[in-house]
């Protein structure tokens, strides 16, 4: 690492880092641990220097202090990763090495300050005006789709049957963004579904036995699962560009299609739902994780109209009223979307009876609405004011009444 960083030429630079890198390719867990850990301690802001220079710099703001300053005011591990990502391949094998460094932070915690290093480079390396969106369809090379399958973080994709189910058919698109340096590797990529109207059940949306709707007759784009690829990438965010870009280049290709909305899971429900269940035994949400925890695919058909409403009433409550410490809702696909500008517009019942999604939902999604026209608005106001911008659909709900007594007299029958 400090040949690397001494004033080398180019040649002896490129051959050094790439020497590196092939070390620590192979490398075992316990040689990486003490590699990151010499770069939190070793490869860190020279203090002292700072300190000095910044009363240089305080004294008299010349050009030349100011160089002074800066030369001492990032760690050294800073332009370290700077100078490996100019090695053929080497942006891709820092993202790759940040992967192992997440692993271990657990580990040490002085190790977050290295990590800190990698994002603030990686967001600047992987900002939008570097970002590539490609349309992915069933023409794409097999190891790209290849990588699709592999990736896919929401409705698992099983086969390349059902992969050619997604993007073969004329109402179906898919999109994700590269970046140039990792031309083989998507870093995001979203699933869209057109349809004529909005749909409110994922099942319905991947139904092999569904009849195609034709492109020009579409009246919604449905962004149906968004999946980040990258872990490496982790707080480096992608999907507000893409989810904006693609919907502006559908409302261009196909002005037809006037709504672009999503259908999201509800990940953190059931959890939330449960720590309001433990912390009062007695109380309409215990009786109401109950009847969740009890549903399956064969039975969720069997929940009755008060259960229903007040399992949405919930819903609502967890999306309108429950915040993180630091603000925000506590849901993160809501974050995200609200976040992007977007609305929350509907809670389906049993938009997912799958098992995961009756797990971690009770079998519920929503969907969250990008109106292009608004979007900047929300984002203002959910961004400085924490503001969740909802239709009187979901606000209504949180109206609903359950009687507790009578679910728990069902739930024991």
């Amino acid at each position: 690492c400090n040949s690397l960083l001494a004033d080398t030429g180019e040649v002896t630079g490129l051959q050094t880092g790439s020497a590196l890198l092939a070390n620590y390719a192979q490398a075992d867990q316990e040689h990486k641990l003490a590699f990151f850990q010499s770069l939190a301690s070793d490869f860190d802001i020279d203090t002292e220097a700072l300190t000095e220079r910044t009363g240089e710099y305080a004294t008299a703001r010349s050009a030349k202090n100011l160089t002074s300053l800066l030369e001492v005011a990032e760690p050294r591990r800073q332009e370290l990763l700077r100078r490996l990502n100019g090695v053929p391949g080497g942006t891709e094998a820092l993202v790759r090495m940040r992967e192992d460094l997440l692993q271990t932070l657990h580990e040490d915690a002085g190790l977050a300050r290295v990590d800190v290093d990698f994002e603030h480079l990686f967001s600047s390396w992987f900002n939008r005006g570097f970002l590539v969106l490609r349309p992915i369809d069933w023409t794409t090379p097999a190891h790209i789709l290849e990588k699709i399958i592999k990736y896919e973080a929401v409705h698992a994709i099983d086969s390349w049957e059902d992969l050619r189910r997604r993007l073969q058919p004329a109402d179906r698109r898919c999109f994700a963004y590269f970046h140039p340096a990792m031309p083989n590797e998507p870093l995001i990529f979203v699933e869209v579904a057109l349809t004529a109207d909005i749909a409110g059940s994922i099942q319905a949306v991947l139904a092999e036995s569904r009849d195609p709707v034709l492109p020009q007759d579409a009246a919604a784009a449905i962004f149906y699962s968004i999946s980040n690829c990258q872990k490496g990438l982790r707080g480096v965010s992608f999907g507000n560009f893409l989810i904006k870009q693609v919907a502006t280049d559908l409302a261009s290709s196909l002005p037809n299609i006037k709504t672009f909305i999503t259908l999201s899971p509800i990940p953190g429900f059931m959890t939330w739902l449960k720590a309001q269940a433990e912390a009062d035994p007695e109380s309409a949400p215990a009786a109401l994780y109950t009847v969740a925890s009890q549903l399956t695919p064969e039975n969720a058909d069997e929940a009755t109209p008060d259960e229903v409403a007040g399992l949405k009433s919930l819903a609502a409550r967890y999306f309108l009223q429950e915040q993180r410490p630091k603000g925000g809702p506590i849901d993160p696909v809501a974050r995200f979307h609200l976040g992007n500008g977007a609305s929350l517009r509907t809670i389906h019942w049993l938009g997912d009876r799958s098992k995961n999604g009756l797990r971690n939902s009770a079998g519920m999604m929503v969907n969250y609405l990008y109106d292009l026209k608004s979007v900047d608005a929300n984002h203002e106001a959910f961004s400085k004011d924490g503001k969740v911008i909802a239709s009187r659909d979901v606000t209504s709900l949180l109206d609903a009444r359950f009687d507790s007594q009578n679910a728990r007299k069902q739930v024991n029958v």
